[in-house]
């Protein structure tokens, strides 16, 4: 209470007093009270006041018989609280035995904290890997036939870890009204994993009202949607609405222009994925676009080769590029260069890709030797191990392959190395 409206009661009081005496120094009144034959007499303030009076000793004696249980009752709840703090301390710290028995002790005592006492001892019986016993905690936690929205939140998310998104969904469902922050960002990861990433970008607004995710990590997840909704599209037409439909940043990432290029091919766009990859490599550069670029087969246009060697001169030491480069040069059946440029790839740490690359070049020509030795070479790659000297390539062609030219930008100034 204000002290505004303390002072406007007191003020009250004070004036319903002045009034009240006035009226009883006039004519104070006369009360009879017969008890057991006895008769007792006295005005009406004397009794009033002998009746309050009366009034506050039951009150006092009523407040001495209850202070053992309340003593008792502040015990309990202080125990209780106890018992709490100490079962999210074990629960933080992995001891999960430990936190589910005193959670289940706290949520028995603390009864306006048993609701998340139970969700929180379900978490540790999860973690223990015990869902039988989490199942029966989230029943106790549950209150008639309508399930809390907490509750089913938490039988999403576990069901989402065993890989059963459809039943994840189900539960969710069940939540009625405006689901709840991380209900939305478990319902996306659900949607993602049965296939309906079209469906589960419909939810990034929601998500970005709410703030249910940090900044960052709502980018990774926009990332993941845009690229899982591209390798879902059905044909050609979703596709294009999919890819139109991105904002212009996200068109930019690999992830998606990968996830578009692929998808693109095969619905048989090879053009389009072509030109998507080019367009992004010309705004920033990557090696795993770069890599890509090769891997799409040859449309309408026809050679990519020109358009991949411009590249070369701001990148000569791009081992993605070169392991494109040595690709369609075997296409065209442009032996020499094709093994020009994967040696190089090979030398700048194109690993697997280059040396495989390498082996498809020689055995198109027919050299079986050579090209088993590069397939071995790429499975050593894949386990890290070192690779075999081809033989025939001495010292020089070793050191030409090293040999990287100095990279300039478009205007002209040399690059400088990053550390």
């Amino acid at each position: 209470m204000s002290v505004f409206r303390q002072l406007l009661l007191w003020l009250a009081l004070a004036v319903l007093g002045a009034l009240a005496w006035q009226l009883l120094a006039a004519d104070p009144g006369q009360v009879f009270v017969r008890f057991h034959g006895v008769d007792y007499s006295t005005n009406v303030p004397i009794a009033v006041g002998l009746l309050l009076l009366a009034m506050a000793a039951v009150w006092l004696l009523a407040q001495l018989l209850l202070m053992p249980f309340r003593a008792w009752r502040r015990l309990r709840d202080r125990r209780a609280r106890t018992q709490l703090a100490d079962g999210l301390l074990a629960l933080h710290e992995g001891r999960w035995e430990r936190a589910a028995r005193l959670l289940e002790r706290g949520a028995e005592a603390a009864r306006t904290l048993r609701l998340p006492a139970l969700l929180a001892a379900a978490q540790a019986r999860d973690a223990h890997g015990e869902p039988a016993e989490s199942e029966r905690l989230l029943q106790a936690a549950t209150t008639g036939d309508a399930v809390p929205p907490v509750v089913a939140l938490a039988r999403a998310e576990r069901l989402l870890r065993q890989g059963r998104a459809d039943d994840a969904l189900a539960q969710l469902d069940a939540i009625a009204g405006t689901l709840p922050p991380r209900a939305l960002v478990v319902r996306c990861e659900a949607l993602l994993a049965v296939g309906r990433a079209a469906e589960a970008w419909g939810l990034l607004g929601a998500l970005r009202r709410t703030r249910a995710l940090a900044p960052d990590a709502l980018a990774a997840l926009e990332l993941r949607l845009a690229a899982a909704a591209l390798r879902e599209a059905d044909d050609a037409r979703v596709l294009a609405d999919r890819w139109d439909g991105l904002p212009p940043s996200l068109r930019q990432t690999p992830d998606a222009v990968a996830a578009y290029a692929q998808r693109a091919v095969a619905l048989g766009l090879e053009d389009a994925a072509a030109e998507a990859v080019e367009q992004a490599l010309r705004s920033d550069w990557s090696e795993t676009l770069a890599l890509l670029y090769g891997q799409i087969p040859r449309g309408r246009e026809g050679s990519r080769l020109t358009r991949a060697e411009a590249w070369l001169r701001t990148h000569p030491a791009s081992p993605g590029l070169l392991v494109t480069l040595g690709r369609l040069c075997r296409e065209e059946s442009l032996w020499g260069k094709a093994e020009d440029y994967l040696h190089r790839a090979i030398a700048q740490g194109a690993g697997a890709e280059g040396w495989e690359e390498l082996g498809h070049c020689f055995a198109a020509q027919g050299d079986e030797q050579r090209a088993r030795l590069c397939y071995a070479n790429a499975l050593r790659a894949g386990r890290a191990e070192t690779a075999v000297e081809l033989p025939g390539r001495g010292l020089r062609e070793r050191i030409q392959d090293l040999a990287v030219p100095e990279e300039r930008d478009e205007h002209g100034l040399p690059r400088l190395p990053l550390p």
